[in-house]
């Protein structure tokens, strides 16, 4: 949610706008493929990890220090506390990935492979820093540019803080118990991978003896103990992070750690689990979930009251009737810049904005608020809020080692996957959005747009659990397009800016590459004239978006010069280092959109809305202001969605959704990869080609049309 170009905390411009698909008409060839694609991806297994190596060292490996030595760390935990090794690696999978982390905590405070909780340490010592949970954001929704502020009840941050009152949840502080039951220090839990492990597997170990069971080798008998290891997260969570953990024993795999050791889990296909309940019809008041995933609504108000300036106001999203009444094109990924604690009291604020899903990081547990037929105020772009359904995660863009976990992770993948069918979402990246690509709406609203998820987000692996890793669709260096893919852990772009300081960030792993003006690391950084209006150029600013692309992204192909590839971005050429032996994109190919005619340049928009004849009395036409970006003659910009403009007029206190008006044009227009944020041209304006080198393509219709 937080994390605009200059600080987390800062102030978030929104405005209204909108997208709608009239479902008489047939989509066009692009957009049918794009459909199958998504529901052959949403209905893929969310495999854990990659396939084994079948010529991969065995999980005991030799003695002596190496890439083995956490394998066996986990063979020694478990043979200790008479838990099935299966069992202790697939927790610490969901939990970590296997990796340390450095030492450093999660955001719900969990340390080490087995993410052991001691959130006291993590808030007094390692919390996120620089970052302000709990400051007072102002978040700018409609059209008017009413702003909405709202500080914490009580007076206090909105965070964890210390619990003065009481003590801190079960499940975040089970360091301290593990230490009880091994003797190891708690300093040692939480710097020390082998200790911490066998912290992992004592608490696993005394959950089994709770619940009266044998410390049995067969690792089906665990599956209660497995559902309370997070620590208090209730029945629904506990089974459902047990259920995935069960998956990842199913499917086996392995993977290289953050300090470059190889684990390995051996398959257990044949492993048998609790069935599911049955599927029960949705009461009234039911969270709009798939199967097998932890849920629970917690509704966002839709309420009246007096705002600062004792103007009568409402909050904190509007009613809508959604598909019937606008189509849902987007899902939009944010992370919220705190903790779930504090997300979901600000989301139940009727002075605060509003999102429809929170995501906690401990066990993938999800808070539903507003029903997705109904429009949140999430993306700083009410074009995009009215089209889309926004997400966010527990956790801090700027702590690249607070991670987000597999947990979190594959819960998230469940739910967009669930939302891809149900709304026929396209799975990529012009229709998955992060909070980053979201367009400004004018030129003044550019500087101010929030920069979450960030460049840590793991978009490569979160598109493989959705079942559409992003592979090359062309053959050989010279194909018209690329999609950004570096290798997310051995990647490690220098930023600057995680704190206060503005001294370097830790070295982590990142899906982002940095664009340059020339084919030389020496070149400058890429300006983005909308970013920085005085001309200033672009920084390695973790939260500086202006000369960043993203994995998943595609970009026109604008020029190679040894390891060097340009792309068309923002109306230039920018470079990036993407030598053969270790790219950074894969090629590809796909439709492109170029200016008409050839010899002139045309504008881009942050939104499409309908031309003003389109407006019904009653009802003010919105301006459509330009974006300080052109695209040139010859350039060219790979093709999203194609949509009539249109626009949800919502205004008031409206709880049954009856005074909100949808007005739709005839306008056409073209969704771009514009620069790291997507943004729009009018149809009228370019030409579409097939490919980046090929002709005009003929009779396709919008995706999206009116």
């Amino acid at each position: 949610m937080r994390g605009p170009a200059v600080h987390p905390g800062s102030p978030l411009p929104a405005d209204p706008g909108q997208n709608r698909r009239d479902r008489r008409r047939r989509p066009g060839r692009y957009a049918r493929q794009a459909r199958r694609a998504a529901a052959a991806g949403a209905a893929a297994l969310l495999l854990p990890l990659a396939a084994a190596d079948p010529g991969a060292a065995d999980d005991r490996a030799g003695p002596g220090p190496g890439p083995g030595d956490l394998q066996r760390a986990f063979t020694r935990a478990a043979e200790r506390y008479q838990v099935p090794r299966g069992v202790l690696l697939g927790v610490s999978y969901l939990q970590s990935r296997w990796d340390g982390h450095a030492g450093r905590p999660s955001v719900s405070a969990g340390y080490g492979p087995m993410h052991l909780t001691d959130v006291r340490t993590a808030v007094r010592e390692a919390g996120p820093a620089g970052t302000a949970p709990g400051a007072c954001p102002a978040d700018l929704r409609g059209s008017g540019g009413d702003v909405r502020c709202v500080r914490p009840q009580g007076g206090g941050p909105p965070s964890y803080g210390v619990y003065p009152d009481e003590p801190p949840p079960a499940r975040l502080r089970t360091l301290a118990k593990a230490a009880e039951l091994t003797g190891h220090s708690q300093a040692d839990l939480r710097e020390r991978p082998a200790a911490n492990i066998e912290g992992g597997a004592a608490l696993l170990a005394a959950s089994q003896r709770g619940l009266g069971l044998p410390l049995s080798e067969d690792p089906a008998d665990w599956f209660r103990a497995v559902a309370a290891y997070p620590g208090g997260t209730g029945e629904d969570g506990g089974t459902a992070f047990a259920r995935e953990v069960f998956a990842v024993l199913r499917a086996g795999g392995e993977r290289v750690t953050d300090t470059g050791q190889r684990v390995r889990l051996r398959s257990a296909a044949g492993l048998r689990s609790p069935a599911a309940r049955q599927q029960e019809p949705e009461p009234d008041g039911a969270p709009e979930c798939p199967r097998g995933v932890s849920c629970e609504w917690m509704p966002a108000p839709h309420e009246r009251y007096t705002n600062d300036e004792g103007e009568p106001d409402y909050g904190n999203h509007d009613k809508a009737d959604r598909p019937d009444s606008q189509d849902i094109d987007y899902v939009v990924i944010h992370d919220v810049e705190g903790y779930w604690e504090s997300a979901t009291r600000l989301a139940q604020d009727p002075e605060y904005v509003s999102w429809h899903y929170t995501l906690r990081s401990s066990d993938g547990h999800v808070a539903q608020h507003v029903r997705t037929k109904d429009v949140g105020w999430h993306a700083g772009n009410w074009y995009l809020n009215s089209t889309s359904v926004g997400l966010e995660h527990e956790g801090f863009l700027t702590a690249p080692d607070a991670w987000y976990t597999e947990a979190m992770y594959r819960s998230s993948a469940r739910l967009v996957g669930y939302l891809a069918r149900k709304y026929d979402i396209p799975l990529d990246r012009q229709h998955i959005l992060g909070h980053d690509n979201v367009p400004g709406t004018t030129p003044a609203a550019i500087p101010g747009m929030h920069t979450d998820p960030g460049p840590y987000w793991d978009w490569q692996h979160y598109f493989q659990l959705l079942g559409k890793p992003f592979r090359a669709t062309s053959a050989g260096r010279g194909a018209p397009l690329v999609t950004i893919r570096p290798d997310y852990r051995t990647h490690r772009p220098r930023y600057t800016g995680c704190d206060k300081s503005g001294a370097a960030c830790p070295a982590h792993g990142s899906g982002a590459v940095r664009l340059h003006t020339a084919p030389s690391a020496g070149a400058p950084l890429v300006r983005d004239r909308g970013l920085r209006p005085d001309g200033s150029p672009s920084t390695t600013g973790v939260n500086d978006t202006g000369a960043r692309a993203g994995t998943g992204q595609r970009y026109a192909v604008a020029g190679r010069a040894g390891d060097w590839t340009a792309i068309w971005y923002l109306g230039r050429k920018a470079w990036f280092h993407n030598p053969g032996d270790r790219p950074t994109a894969v090629p590809a190919v796909g439709p492109v959109v170029t200016p008409a005619g050839g010899e002139r340049s045309v504008p881009v928009y942050g939104r499409a809305y309908p031309e003003k004849s389109a407006y019904p009395e009653g009802v003010p036409p919105q301006d459509l202001e330009p974006l300080p970006y052109r695209l040139g003659a010859g350039q060219k910009y790979a093709l999203g969605l194609r949509t009539r403009g249109a626009y949800l007029w919502a205004k008031s206190f409206d709880p049954r959704g009856e005074k909100s008006v949808v007005v739709r044009g005839k306008q056409l227009y073209h969704q771009i990869q514009l620069g790291h944020r997507v943004a729009f041209v009018k149809a009228e304006d370019v030409t579409v080609l097939g490919t980046a080198n090929g002709s005009p393509t003929a009779g396709t219709a919008p995706r999206a049309a009116a």
